[in-house]
């Protein structure tokens, strides 16, 4: 299977004051077939966020290589950019414009125009339960109509990945299960989609593939069946693992 990321000995440290260096990645090696939905797992502080950072460019590493699409990300930040559309935790909606024109905006930085943007951008708003609120400023909706408009964002372009952190923020159930609908579908049709989660029960009904990492490094890896088989308990569920594991690894503990 050809991989859209690969991660070798990719390590993160940062200075603090007072107590000397941090180590937030610490020699994290893994790769992603192309058109897999993948769980990047793990407790608050485990690395999770700084690992999707250095990926999608916003910050370097320390050391090790990292390549999204075939394209490292050091050497070439703006090539990744291009293939990639990401959604973080934080609200990224541009406040004073309208639903519509959010979308519409963000198409036009990817390169759609004309009818196809439309069209798109008609689809996107049904398909997010945004139709009413096409024309209302984004700053007078709710955190979690705001939420929507940043995935409705990412499935509007069509680049090759997508990362998305806490994607269902703030969804109703109703619409979660559509949008993770959505998600399966662009796996299908080859889209790599990297996810983080705290709701576990995402993870296990999403994922082809799942990494735990703690304290920065990888402790589990495999599809939800052998994350399962990691445990010592019958009948585990994906997040009775998770707790089994993330509580039971202490920091510098050897990749599994």
């Amino acid at each position: 299977m050809q991989d859209a990321i690969r991660v070798a000995g990719l390590c993160k440290t940062f200075a603090r004051r007072g107590t000397g260096k941090v180590t937030a990645v610490d020699g994290l090696s893994f790769s992603v077939g192309v058109g897999q939905i993948f769980g990047l797992l793990g407790p608050n502080g485990a690395g999770k966020t700084t690992t999707l950072r250095i990926l999608t460019t916003l910050i370097r590493a320390t050391s090790g290589v990292a390549e999204v699409a075939g394209i490292d990300v050091a050497r070439d930040p703006l090539g990744v950019r291009r293939r990639i559309v990401v959604v973080v935790q934080e609200s990224a909606a541009e406040i004073f414009l309208t639903v519509r024109d959010n979308l519409l905006t963000f198409g036009r930085f990817h390169g759609l125009e004309g009818a196809d943007l439309r069209q798109r951008v008609d689809r996107a708003l049904e398909q997010f339960g945004l139709v009413a609120d096409a024309s209302r400023k984004a700053m007078d909706l709710s955190g979690g109509f705001r939420r929507r408009i940043q995935v409705a964002k990412a499935l509007l372009v069509k680049t090759p990945v997508v990362f998305l952190d806490e994607f269902s923020t703030g969804m109703d159930p109703i619409l979660k299960r559509s949008v993770m609908d959505l998600l399966r579908e662009e796996a299908r049709n080859g889209r790599t989609i990297v996810l983080t989660t705290q709701i576990l029960g995402e993870a296990e009904a999403l994922c082809d593939d799942i990494l735990i990492i703690n304290h920065g490094r990888g402790i589990a890896r495999g599809d939800v069946a052998t994350i399962k088989a990691l445990s010592t308990i019958d009948n585990a569920s994906l997040e009775d693992v998770f707790v089994e594991l993330t509580q039971a690894v202490a920091p510098g503990a050897v990749d599994r």
